[in-house]
């Protein structure tokens, strides 16, 4: 077991999922609005496996998809941080940096906040040479905050394996950010 690395914010804390987590991410995952862009809604069991297999990989590593709660309440909104894709992609082997939040935190900056902790652990203290990110073509508000973190939209775009041929999420947008770019950008010396 590896020490778990706990990620603070200015307003949020980006920390190992707790049995009281369960119930609001499932309500997360239920809500279309925040599965749009996801193949589709995921029932109470499904969204409790999501969230167990977070919290082993976490165990297990001391990193991963971090449950994120606000730090003046400690109200738990979402999940934000790290992966190895399980899919075989183009950029494979890499490690991901993703986020879910909970529709009423939409549009309050939180995301960013959460992601660029969750880059800079990556590029700090895990040493990583690049985080990517991608999304369906259609999740226009993930691709943008992929921008405004500085990553770098590759031209190609990819079929996604876990989607089956004409589904309207398989075509997926790639970024990137090295850890040189971000340590140039950051002025942080490699």
């Amino acid at each position: 077991m590896q020490q778990i690395i706990e990620l603070t914010t200015p307003r949020l804390l980006l920390r190992q999922w707790r049995d009281s987590d369960l119930p609001p991410f499932a309500a997360l995952n239920g809500d279309p609005r925040v599965m749009a862009c996801f193949p589709a809604t995921l029932s109470r069991e499904a969204s409790d496996a999501v969230a167990q297999r977070c919290r082993g990989l976490i165990a297990e590593r001391g990193w991963g998809w971090w449950a994120v709660s606000l730090r003046e309440n400690n109200t738990f909104i979402g999940m934000t941080g790290l992966h190895i894709p399980d899919a075989q992609l183009p950029c494979s082997p890499c490690v991901e940096i993703g986020w879910r939040l909970a529709f009423d935190y939409w549009g309050k900056g939180y995301a960013q906040e959460a992601a660029q902790a969750a880059l800079q652990a990556g590029f700090t203290h895990l040493q990583l040479p690049e985080i990517v990110s991608f999304t369906a073509l259609p999740n226009v508000r993930s691709s943008a905050l992929m921008a405004r973190l500085g990553m770098h939209r590759d031209a190609a775009t990819f079929e996604h394996p876990a989607l089956p041929p004409g589904h309207r999420l398989r075509t997926h947008c790639l970024y990137r950010l090295t850890r040189a770019e971000w340590c140039a950008r950051e002025g942080v010396t490699s």
